[in-house]
């Protein structure tokens, strides 16, 4: 124990009046150095406001500006086995797991949720790569896999927002089984007839891309996310030669057909909203007007087009 940081500090500053200043008080834009106000900040959806950066954000808060009013139920996710492989490198596994759920109050890196966008019933399931980088382990695989068959159950359309380093290394081949029990879960979805919309964040890398991230009808992405399935710089040492400028960033993979459209976290749930209208063939009095909805992916397509 600091004898001077816990008891003398604290007594000094109570008997002068003083209050610690909160240490996230001011928060620093990656991308231009300036300093932004929390509050700002978190009035604005963790979106920098005057360079647009996008800020990592957990599964709750986002939960929470997506949802009508912010109001929305939980799933509860299926138990697994914990270790299976009883798995150690410079840690114990259990031990990693510990931390992860102490510092986020998370049981996995998944979380499931009912609720409604601009009156529509949806179901939500969100990465949040705050716990193990929201890496993909059995625990991950069954939620996600919950978060479908609830859908189906429901008859409800699912958007999935994807944050994710790949497959958790400590489960080894069990995790990456979960790539194939999620691409089935996906299939049963879209045999429902239901819409599956995905989100990508950043980063979404590893087997993530290489199943139910890339297997939505509509593929969305956040602005500056990195979209891939190995690193850039592991590219770059294989292969020998540099990356393009913006090298699997958002908006590369848009002008190059592997996402559909780029769109900011502030206007995100009025586009899945229209998109979700217009493939549940919701009446015509609920659906945006085409002119209002923001298709860059559509219109990049139409000027590539041949004449």
């Amino acid at each position: 124990m600091n004898w001077i940081n816990n008891y003398v500090r604290p007594k000094i500053n109570s008997m002068l009046g003083r209050r610690d200043m909160p240490e996230n008080l001011w928060i620093k834009d990656p991308e231009s150095g300036e300093m932004v106000f929390h509050k700002d900040l978190e009035s604005n959806q963790y979106v920098i406001p005057s360079s647009g950066h996008h800020m990592k954000i957990s599964a709750k808060e986002r939960l929470r500006y997506f949802f009508d009013d912010g109001h929305y139920e939980t799933i509860e996710n299926p138990k697994v086995a914990i270790d299976p492989l009883k798995f150690r490198d410079e840690k114990r596994y259990t031990d990693r797991l510990r931390d992860a759920k102490a510092k986020t109050g998370m049981e996995d890196a998944i979380v499931n949720a009912t609720g409604t966008i601009d009156g529509l019933p949806i179901v939500a399931t969100v990465q949040d790569f705050a716990f193990m980088g929201g890496s993909l382990g059995m625990a991950a695989g069954d939620a996600i896999i919950r978060g479908f068959e609830t859908a189906v159950e429901q008859q409800r359309p699912l958007v999935l927002f994807a944050a994710s380093g790949g497959a958790r290394m400590q489960e080894g081949i069990l995790s990456l089984m979960q790539l194939a029990r999620t691409t089935v879960a996906v299939d049963r979805l879209k045999e429902a007839g239901l819409p599956y919309i995905v989100v990508l964040t950043n980063p979404t890398t590893g087997g993530v891309t290489a199943s139910y991230a890339m297997l939505g009808d509509v593929h969305i992405a956040e602005p500056g996310a990195l979209i891939g399935f190995a690193g850039p710089r592991v590219i770059e040492q294989t292969i020998r030669e540099k990356l393009p400028e913006g090298f699997q960033r958002a908006e590369y993979l848009m002008d190059h057909g592997m996402v559909d459209m780029v769109v900011s976290r502030l206007e995100l749930k009025a586009t899945i909203s229209g998109l979700l209208k217009i493939l549940t063939h919701a009446p015509a009095a609920d659906m945006p007007a085409l002119a209002d909805m923001s298709l860059p992916a559509a219109e990049s397509a139409d000027n590539r087009a041949p004449a």
